[in-house]
């Protein structure tokens, strides 16, 4: 296993510049990132609020949904197709958090972080089938958060209250460890020259900035894979 450890941090990151989830429907952007279109709120309650999401290789949008305070199945992950329909895909999550596929797009991995648990899915146009634990995330690691694949088909996840992300091989085995000073770690991507750094978003939410002056920061990590390449909502 690789173990890496790292303090340098810097406060920028891309934006989104298509589908985007806000708190309660999508709305699409222009290039500019003006609004061109806000579609149909998803549901009444003004407590619950979108919260992660992606982009399958057919061009939809996918996002979850979460209560504010995290009530156990409050939350759905939905699905924005090209036309601009938007519907359930998954009920009954309670913090709808990372989604991203294989490299040949078989594979759906998703993460309700209450389930301590990445899942994966059978991926085809149709939808999503066949839903099974791909890895179960130990109590002391933290919650499983935002995630990305590489185009090894290895499995990157950021880890709530964990101070790491890790990667698991597409086998489940955990084979890379990146810790960080900062305890509330939320999402990972892959980018930059070659596809070959991988960007880490933290949060300083509940966090004594006495004891952790880095928190919020976006940190950066060259890795030995490289990402793929970004997949785009195509409405």
């Amino acid at each position: 296993m690789v173990v890496k450890r790292f303090a340098a941090a810097a406060l920028t990151g891309p934006v989104s510049d298509h589908g985007e989830g806000t708190r309660r429907r999508f709305v699409l952007l222009d290039a500019d990132l003006h609004i061109e279109r806000r579609l149909p709120p998803l549901w009444t309650d003004p407590d619950v609020r979108m919260n992660d999401g992606g982009c399958d290789p057919f061009g939809r949008f996918y996002c979850g949904s979460m209560h504010d305070e995290a009530r156990p199945c409050a939350g759905t992950l939905y699905r924005l197709d090209p036309n601009g329909t938007a519907g359930p895909v998954l009920g009954g999550l309670t913090i709808s958090n990372g989604i991203d596929f294989s490299p040949d797009g078989r594979l759906a991995y998703f993460t309700d972080s209450a389930t301590r648990r990445i899942d994966v899915f059978d991926h085809a146009e149709t939808g999503f089938a066949g839903q099974r634990c791909f890895v179960r995330v130990p109590v002391e690691a933290g919650l499983p958060d935002g995630l990305t694949v590489d185009s090894a088909g290895n499995v990157w996840v950021a880890l709530w209250g964990g101070a790491a992300v890790r990667r698991y091989r597409a086998s489940g085995d955990l084979d890379a460890v990146i810790e960080l000073p900062v305890s509330q770690v939320s999402a990972c991507t892959l980018g930059g020259e070659g596809l070959g750094t991988l960007y880490i978003t933290t949060s300083a939410h509940g966090v004594d900035p006495a004891e952790e002056p880095a928190a919020g920061s976006l940190f950066a990590a060259r890795v030995d894979v490289p990402g793929k390449p970004a997949l785009g909502y195509h409405g």
